[in-house]
């Protein structure tokens, strides 16, 4: 459980522009709960294993709920989530039924590719397909990851 920051204007567009809605009636609340809801499906298209998925939106932060199996997957919710645009922060409340050790997590830097993260957080670049397979499978191609995405790095065992 935790506090992860992600950058606020990068990620998946999933909300579109409330701003533009000037006529929109809806309370904060409801727009927050409709946001929620559309993170919650975003999140179960991947057929992650957790059971009672929730998620609640105040702002900028989504705070998630659910019971997962292992750390990989808590960490692929997380991700999933926070790499939204409009998303800065996640507050995990997650139960993990297996505990482990956490995982890492990377922040892509311009110029970043999943060859030189290997290098970087591994000594090996060879080790790229590590990486890539904990992010599947909100990653589809090894080769389409962007600046202030945060990627989930698993130990090595």
């Amino acid at each position: 459980m935790g506090l992860f920051s992600f950058i606020k204007d990068a990620g998946a567009k999933l909300f579109g522009h409330e701003e533009k809605a000037v006529e929109d009636t809806r309370s904060i609340e409801e727009v927050n709960f409709e946001k929620a809801q559309t993170l919650k499906d975003h999140v179960m298209s991947f057929g992650l294993p957790v059971d009672d998925l929730n998620i609640v939106i105040f702002e900028d932060k989504a705070m998630v709920f659910g019971t997962v199996a292992d750390e990989l997957t808590r960490s692929k919710i997380i991700t999933a989530v926070g790499n939204t645009e409009g998303i800065a922060e996640v507050e995990d409340k997650m139960e993990v039924a297996n505990q482990e050790p956490e995982l890492q997590y990377y922040t892509v830097k311009k110029g970043d590719y999943l060859s030189k993260i290997a290098k970087e957080v591994y000594g090996n670049a060879s080790k790229y397909p590590v990486i890539f397979e904990a992010n599947k499978p909100m990653l589809k191609d090894p080769n389409l990851i962007y600046p202030g995405q945060v990627l989930v790095i698993p130990n090595l065992d």
